[in-house]
């Protein structure tokens, strides 16, 4: 609606211009009175067809000849904008929708995000926030809207279905987020994406713990449960305050800029085979290495000095933003 209004306004004062002129210079040339002036120029940018009201000399008849050109390609350019914009407002979620689509076919390596309620919208808070591609698959129009205003890629549909996966890119895709409002819904897209994408990364929210089990068999690498969650979240503020403020603070507060990451160090990077001590990560780039998980699934806390990263490892590790993003950048500048 922005756009017509704009346009509104420019036409309204075009037409203002025009007859602003048209009044004055009648009432100049040809001595007009001014609301006979005022009508002339109605009459001359309409094209009515009327006759002059008084009779023109030469000179105003060739003022009002530009006036009558000037006049009826306001006119013109007037409907054909109104029409273009109606148009535009009528066709706008095809064409969106369209647009949308063919983004989505030209994604590889991205994350599926299917459902957009309270859950979904935290997930994908985060996702924006780290700068990953995404994909945002909802049945609720509302939802849709309020994810493409958010500048995310968003598909009106139903997840569960493989149809609306492979639209969604989910063979090309790297993970798989199932945030849909009941367990059963879950269970079966995620036994339908494992289908289609037996190598998937999937995360799971489940409502009952009961189904936590069937969320796993059904392929899922992450289960959460949200009420269990925040229970035990809200005993640890009260229990161990400081703690719980550290780990929201690297968790989830982007105002100290400080979160944790994971960082994995190629075969081929000469940061491979190396202690931490010969790495100096803290000293050069500024992150801690909290922790190495081990291509074999160990996880090393708290690695000493004389531990040795391999080849296929993640470092995870704590920092500043720019700092983690450092690294990363390390890691993949020393991979080529």
């Amino acid at each position: 609606m922005s756009k017509l209004r704009r346009i509104l306004a420019v036409i309204a004062l075009l037409v203002a211009i025009t007859l602003g002129t048209g009044t004055v210079g009648f009432v100049v040339i040809e001595d007009y009175p001014w609301f006979d002036a005022f009508y002339m120029s109605v009459i001359t940018m309409t094209t009515v067809g009327y006759s002059e009201i008084h009779p023109l000399g030469q000179a105003g008849r060739i003022f009002n000849s530009f006036l009558l050109l000037f006049g009826v390609g306001i006119m013109f350019f007037a409907v054909g904008a109104i029409t273009q914009s109606i148009v535009e407002l009528q066709f706008a979620d095809v064409i969106q929708t369209r647009r949308m689509k063919k983004m989505i076919e030209n994604l590889k390596d991205h994350y599926i995000l299917c459902g957009f309620g309270r859950v979904g919208r935290a997930a994908a808070s985060e996702l924006q926030r780290t700068g990953v591609t995404f994909v945002v698959v909802d049945r609720n129009h509302e939802r849709v809207e309020l994810a493409a205003k958010q500048g995310m890629l968003v598909m009106q549909a139903d997840s569960t279905r493989d149809e609306t996966l492979e639209e969604a890119g989910v063979r090309r895709a790297r993970g798989l987020i199932a945030a849909l409002a009941t367990d059963a819904d879950n269970v079966f897209l995620i036994l339908s994406a494992k289908n289609l994408n037996p190598g998937l990364k999937v995360a799971s929210r489940v409502a009952e713990e009961a189904s936590e089990t069937k969320m796993r068999h059904a392929g899922a690498d992450a289960v959460f449960t949200p009420y269990s969650t925040t229970g035990y979240r809200l005993a640890q503020s009260i229990l161990r305050p400081h703690v719980f403020e550290f780990l929201d603070l690297t968790t989830t507060s982007a105002a100290m800029h400080v979160w944790l990451e994971q960082v994995q160090v190629s075969e081929s990077s000469p940061l491979a085979d190396k202690t931490l001590r010969e790495l100096q990560l803290r000293r050069d780039v500024g992150v801690i290495v909290l922790a190495i998980r081990k291509a074999d699934g160990e996880m090393q806390f708290n690695p000493p000095a004389e531990a040795i990263v391999h080849g296929g490892d993640h470092l995870i590790v704590m920092g500043a933003d720019e700092d983690v993003r450092s690294l990363e950048r390390l890691v993949n500048e020393v991979a080529r």
